[in-house]
């Protein structure tokens, strides 16, 4: 596994993963919605994918943020 999600990249990631999750444990965002569903997997895959610095779709596509 090649790590392809630089820092700054890694950084916007779990932020914006971490303000999803807070924003569904609080309540502005309802869990039993299907928004709220999607919102749920939308902020695991921010958080996992900016912890590991590696992400799926990019290999894919062939994108890279992270220099080496």
């Amino acid at each position: 596994m090649k790590l392809n999600v630089g820092s700054t990249d890694r950084m916007v990631r779990v932020i914006a993963g971490v303000v999803l999750a807070l924003l569904l444990l609080t309540g502005v965002i309802s869990l039993g919605s299907t928004f709220g569903i999607l919102a749920a997997i939308a902020a695991a895959i921010l958080i996992i994918t900016g912890s590991v610095s590696f992400c799926p779709a990019y290999s894919l596509i062939g994108v890279k943020t992270r220099s080496e």
